[in-house]
């Protein structure tokens, strides 16, 4: 017999993002939505109070750099190439596989705790950042991040050749819920022989490709001298662009380079808050989306944001997007949620973002009894403005109950915590010395 979850009594977010009294009904075996009508706690298992609550998609955080929350508050207010070279890249230098893990956890702790149900990982040790994913419960597009800067060509050569093990050998870990990517870090932190060998492998073995793209002018401007052309225009002729593949910040991309996204299907991530932190710019967002361009939303690393709360993204989203565009109805509260939810499963490639029957059952059950969210004139409103990581009472990732009533299920928080704060000491202590 089929294992049934219901979460009942509650409001859900429609497709449409109609909100309407309903329950739904998860095949918590297949991880699946197997219908959203009233009065269907009957027909279950199990039950999920929502009580009082919005029943949405569980958000997806589309570029994320789990283990560098244990730099959290570490070398803030640096430009990001200083930030990068003089300050993280050194104590990255030191991390081991052990400080990964335990600040992955943290970082999937809060992201739970935020009703992010899946996200795409760049980083290193990607076995150890797998098994914490497989112990939390959630979803993931994992890969090793490949930076041939200061490495002779074997090790460069190496380092490429890692980033394809990882994601041949981890695809389709947990049952399903880790797909990989390869994930070259950037157009100018990877020399373009790899850059075309990447490309060309990964078409050939059908593998996703995720990279930085345009996210500084410091970037931009060294691939117009020595190429002639913008970057997004090179990561094409590098054979780069695809449907399958999704690219992070897209700041500094001109008019040309959207429509070549648009026509190519390859998505931007959307990183506000980190690209306001370092000063990156503001990405051409509405224009992005008005030219067909599929836009999600991703934190970045905690260490240029502070925190992976996707709630805080969709605020800033909407909020810089009206600036970006000189016009207060562009990026609007609609278009944030559905960047956060639909946009983000898109990039991913995951059958999620959306409560209707066939979807995955990925789900965030948000408490709606708290002053600031009161009065209700219209709750995707709240949810683009107004709502918290913090208001999230229940998340539920592949048809399982991951978060309870604010508690975490898949770790000990109160543990993870300790760890990450010993780990993080330790780490910086070494670079320092």
């Amino acid at each position: 017999m089929t294992d049934t979850l219901a979460v009942t009594d509650g409001r859900v977010l429609t497709p449409n993002l109609d909100v309407v009294e309903a329950d739904v009904l998860v095949d918590a075996d297949a991880g699946e939505i197997l219908d959203v009508a009233p009065d269907l706690a009957g027909d279950a298992d199990e039950t999920l109070d929502a009580s009082g609550s919005l029943v949405m998609p569980g958000l997806v955080n589309a570029h994320c750099h789990a283990a560098m929350t244990l730099l959290r508050g570490y070398a803030d207010d640096e430009p990001l190439e200083t930030w990068l070279r003089d300050h993280v890249w050194p104590v990255e230098g030191e991390l081991t596989p052990g400080d990964i893990r335990v600040g992955t956890e943290l970082g999937l702790v809060e992201m739970i705790r935020s009703g992010v149900t899946a996200f795409a990982d760049m980083y290193f040790a990607v076995d150890e950042v797998a098994a914490a994913v497989e112990q939390a419960g959630i979803r993931a597009r994992l890969g090793h991040g490949v930076v041939t800067v200061g490495k002779d060509d074997e090790a460069a050569s190496a380092d490429l050749d890692e980033s394809f093990d990882v994601a041949e050998r981890l695809d389709g870990a947990a049952d399903g819920r880790i797909r990989t990517a390869v994930m070259p870090h950037s157009l100018t932190t990877v020399g373009d022989d790899l850059l075309r060998e990447t490309a060309d492998r990964a078409a050939d073995a059908e593998i996703p490709i995720h990279f930085h793209l345009n996210e500084t002018e410091d970037e931009v401007t060294p691939i117009v001298e020595d190429h002639g052309v913008r970057p997004s225009e090179h990561a094409d002729d590098l054979g780069l662009l695809s449907d399958t593949a999704f690219v992070a910040h897209g700041v500094h991309t001109d008019e040309t380079e959207i429509e070549l996204l648009a026509d190519r299907g390859t998505a931007v991530v959307h990183c506000p808050a980190s690209n306001m932190k370092l000063a990156s710019g503001m990405a051409p967002v509405q224009a992005m989306l008005d030219a067909g361009v599929p836009v999600a939303l991703g934190t970045d690393g905690a260490a240029s944001n502070n925190d992976l709360d996707i709630f805080d993204e969709m605020r800033d989203a909407a909020m810089i997007g009206k600036l970006a565009a000189d016009d207060a109805s562009a990026v609007s509260a609609e278009t944030a949620v559905r960047m956060a939810t639909e946009g983000g499963a898109q990039a991913l490639g995951f059958d999620a973002g959306r409560i209707e029957a066939g979807a995955a059952a990925d789900l965030a059950i948000i408490d709606l009894d708290a002053p600031h969210l009161t009065p209700e004139h219209d709750l995707v409103s709240h949810l683009a403005y107004a709502v918290r990581g913090s208001d999230v009472r229940h998340t539920v990732c592949d048809g399982q109950v991951v978060m309870r009533d604010r508690d975490v299920l898949g770790f000990d928080e109160e543990a993870v915590r300790e760890r990450a704060q010993e780990h993080a000491e330790a780490v910086v202590g070494r670079a320092e010395d």
